[in-house]
């Protein structure tokens, strides 16, 4: 009999013994790479996102990892070039990472894309807006923390018809996937809304002279300019067209939005008119959150952070609650529940959109500050 009992005892501890290692060795290291533009003209929102993304992985780390894993950051670098996204995504899938924080730019976002979603490889990007990049075809993998430029646009002509009322707008854009449909959706609501669009056309980006546009506002006796695409291009043209006497109001969406503007428009960016996401940083309920990116000397104002921090939040939670790294099993998760982030609750539709997002529109000062407008 004391041999019997010795013999269970024996049994028993190895048995906890075994659950215990075995419980130690499910807890893994999950790589997530950071996807967007550490070089390039558009560089600072890839800061945005890297600002987001790195203080989310860190707290939760701090507080056990995504269900006992820990998160590990992995950079790199798309310039916010289509063929370099690509490059990208095929690396993400050689080094075997099952997860993507990224892209930042449209253009990029969507190529890059079809790779994760042919490879099963959950993307989750804070800062596409893009209607295309989740309405062309069917997806399981491709998710955003933002609203899409089929909600910014109307949001940002819907202020203009109202506030604004010009009587003649010329329409600019980029000629690339974001600028050009947004500046679509904002000329389309105009018009329906019998506001006249004199002028509707694309610029090169990276040009250092926009005067060819600039004359053509001039003779068209244009008040108001809505222009799609980012801030280095809107900048040039705020500036250029302020010399050339061109006083018509214009207006962007967040792609404008950075404080770089103001370095390249100088006086001119005054007043100009932008539609961004809320002012996260702002709310009390995030107030601990801000103290956190100050402790690591990271900016959290700006439109991409606190959408890339919910990005890292919501692929944690997945994580945790599908008790798995399992990308299907992650995705699954994410379309099938709803969870709590800086910018509110976060749920998906079926093409990995949000269910709701609201941009606001912000008047810009040339100090490089921004107001809600009225």
């Amino acid at each position: 009999m004391k041999s019997l009992i010795r013999s269970t005892k024996i049994s028993l501890v190895v048995a906890l013994a075994t659950a215990s290692f075995v419980s130690v060795a499910q807890a893994e290291t999950v790589k997530v790479a950071i996807a967007g533009p550490t070089t390039g003209a558009v560089a600072q929102y890839g800061d945005m996102v890297r600002a987001g993304a790195l203080t989310a992985i860190e707290q939760i780390n701090a507080a056990g990892g995504a269900g006992g894993n820990k998160l590990e950051a992995v950079i790199m670098d798309d310039a916010c070039e289509p063929k370099q996204a690509v490059a990208v995504a095929n690396k993400v899938v050689s080094q075997g990472i099952k997860f993507v924080i990224g892209h930042v730019c449209s253009g990029s976002t969507i190529p890059a894309s079809d790779i994760y979603e042919n490879e099963g490889v959950v993307m989750i990007t804070p800062s596409s807006t893009a209607p295309q990049l989740t309405q062309a075809k069917p997806h399981n993998f491709i998710f955003r923390t933002i609203g899409r430029d089929d909600q910014q646009g109307p949001a940002a002509a819907k202020y203009v018809i109202e506030k604004i009322k010009p009587k003649k707008v010329a329409v600019l854009h980029d000629k690339q996937s974001y600028g050009q449909g947004v500046a679509t959706s904002v000329k389309n609501a105009l018009e329906a809304a019998k506001i006249p669009v004199v002028l509707f056309e694309g610029i090169n980006a990276g040009d250092s002279d926009y005067s060819a546009v600039i004359t053509k506002l001039k003779s068209q006796g244009v008040d108001f300019v809505y222009f799609g695409g980012y801030h280095p291009e809107m900048g040039l043209i705020l500036r250029q067209a302020r010399e050339q006497g061109v006083k018509a109001m214009f207006m962007g969406p967040e792609g404008v939005g950075n404080k770089d503007i103001t370095a390249i428009a100088g006086p001119a960016s005054e007043g100009m008119l932008v539609t961004l996401p809320a002012d996260f940083a702002a709310d009390p309920a995030n107030a601990a959150l801000v103290k956190a990116f100050a402790s690591q000397k990271r900016d959290p104002n700006g439109p991409f952070q606190m959408p890339a921090y919910s990005a890292v939040k919501v692929l944690a939670d997945a994580i945790a609650g599908s008790k798995s790294t399992d990308p299907t099993k992650v995705a699954a998760y994410m379309h099938a529940n709803a969870f709590k982030t800086p910018i509110g609750t976060v749920e998906f539709d079926k093409k990995g959109d949000l269910k709701s997002f609201k941009f606001v529109v912000f008047t810009w000062h040339k100090d490089a500050t921004k107001t809600e407008a009225k």
